[in-house]
C-alpha cells in the first residue's frame, strides 16, 4: 500500500510527500527527516522570506509615496493642507492612499473582493437567464438566436475565456506542427528545403501574428456575427506557440532507431502502419517535450494578445485595471499575476503527467 501511494505521488509529480510517507511508517527516520526539510520546510520558510521581503519592500515605497503627496500638499497649498493629507492618509480613506505596490494583505482583500465580484455577476446571470427563458423558448422554435447576457464578465469569467483561447491555440498548433513535423522527419530533402522558412517565422513578434491575422481574420469575417476577437486571439496563439512541436517532432521522426525502419520493412509496412506503429511511439517523448514548450509559450504570449485583440480574457483584465487607476488596481493586477502563474504551473503539470503516462519517461523537470 505504501509503496503503490508513492509510486502515485511520483506519478503525480508530488514527489516531495514521499518521506512524509516513509516516516509514518517509522522507516530511516533520520534520512527522510532531511529529505522532508529539504523538500518540504525549506519551500515553506522561502515563502514566509518571500512574503517578508514583499511586505518590506511595499512599505518602503508607500512610505516614500505618502511623503511625497504631504510634501506636494505643503508645497502648493501650505502647511494645514499637509496636515490634512497626513490625516487623510493614517485614517485609511481610499481617496488619499499612495497608488504603488500593494503588500500582501492589500491582494489578499482584492482577491476576495474579486470572488465577491464574480458571485454577484453570477447572480445577474442566473436572474436574467430565469426573466428571459420564456422568451427564448419561441424565439428558438421560430428559429432565431436566444437573447445572451451582455453584462460585463467577472474576474473567474475572464479566467475561463482565456484558458478556452490557449487550449484552442494550443489544439490548432498541434494540428498544424505534428503531421508537419512528421513530414518534415520522414524527408531529410524536404527538412532542409523549408529549414530557412522555420528559422525566419519561429522568431516573430507575438504582435506580428496578431496583425498579420487580424488582417486575414477581418477581411473573411466583414459580414459574419462571429466573435473575430476570439477567432483573431486563438490563431494568434497557435502561430507564435507551434515551432517548439514542429521542430522537435521533426527532431523525434529524424532520429528514430534505424533498426527499427529495417524492421518495418522486413514486415513490409504500409506508410501509415510505419508511422503509427514505429515512428510516433519511438518519437513521443520528444513531441510531448515539445508539446509541453507550447502550451507554455501559448499561455505566455495569451495575455499580450489578449490584450491587443480586445478578448475579454485575463488580458483585457490587466489592461483594464492599469488604465482604471483605482487604488485597488495595482492589487487585482498582482492577483491577476498569481493567477496565471498558477495557472501557468498547472498546465506544464497536466502535460508533464500526460507525458508520462503516455511516454512512461522519468521526467521530472
Amino acid at each position: 500500500m505504501k509503496d503503490r501511494s508513492i509510486h502515485v505521488l511520483n506519478f503525480m509529480g508530488l514527489g516531495f510527500f514521499e518521506p512524509a510517507i516513509r516516516l509514518a511508517t517509522g522507516e530511516e527516520v533520520q534520512k527522510n527527516l532531511v529529505i522532508l526539510f529539504k523538500k518540504v520546510f525549506l519551500p515553506i520558510l522561502s515563502v514566509g522570506l518571500f512574503l517578508i521581503v514583499w511586505h518590506s519592500g511595499a512599505t518602503y515605497l508607500y512610505n516614500i509615496e505618502k511623503d511625497a503627496r504631504i510634501e506636494k500638499a505643503l508645497v502648493d497649498r501650505g502647511e494645514v493642507a499637509s496636515n490634512e493629507m497626513r490625516v487623510c492618509i493614517e485614517s485609511g480613506d481610499v481617496s488619499c492612499q499612495p497608488n504603488t505596490l500593494p503588500s500582501p494583505t492589500q491582494v489578499w482583500t482584492a482577491y476576495k473582493s474579486l470572488l465577491a465580484d464574480h458571485r454577484i455577476i453570477a447572480e445577474k446571470k442566473s436572474a436574467f437567464a430565469d426573466k428571459v427563458a420564456a422568451t427564448n423558448e419561441k424565439r428558438e422554435a421560430q428559429g432565431l438566436d436566444a437573447i445572451r447576457y451582455t453584462g460585463r464578465p467577472s474576474f473567474v469569467d475572464q479566467i475561463f475565456t482565456s484558458l478556452k483561447t490557449v487550449f484552442a491555440g494550443f489544439l490548432l498548433a498541434f494540428f498544424i506542427a505534428v503531421p508537419i513535423g512528421i513530414m518534415l522527419g520522414l524527408s531529410e530533402t524536404l527538412r532542409s528545403s523549408v529549414n530557412w522558412l522555420i528559422q525566419i517565422f519561429k522568431p516573430v513578434s507575438p504582435v506580428v501574428w496578431l496583425l498579420l491575422v487580424f488582417m486575414i481574420v477581418k477581411t473573411l469575417t466583414k459580414n459574419s456575427d462571429t466573435d473575430s476577437s476570439f477567432i483573431i486571439s486563438f490563431i494568434s496563439v497557435g502561430l507564435c506557440s507551434m515551432w517548439a512541436t514542429l521542430v522537435n517532432t521533426s527532431m523525434g521522426v529524424s532520429s528514430v532507431d534505424k533498426d527499427y525502419i529495417n524492421v518495418a520493412k522486413v514486415l513490409q509496412l504500409s506508410v501509415g502502419q510505419k508511422v503509427f506503429k514505429i515512428i510516433l511511439p519511438s518519437s513521443f517523448p520528444l513531441i510531448f517535450t515539445g508539446l509541453r514548450i507550447t502550451l507554455s509559450v501559448a499561455w505566455m504570449v495569451l495575455i499580450a494578445i489578449e490584450l491587443l485583440a480586445q478578448s475579454p480574457g485575463l488580458g483585457s483584465f490587466v489592461w483594464e485595471e492599469f488604465q482604471n487607476g483605482a487604488n485597488d488596481s495595482n492589487s487585482k493586477i498582482i492577483v491577476a499575476m498569481f493567477v496565471i502563474g498558477v495557472i501557468g504551473f498547472l498546465l506544464d503539470r497536466i502535460m508533464l503527467t500526460i507525458q508520462k503516462f503516455v511516454t512512461f519517461t522519468e521526467e521530472t523537470a
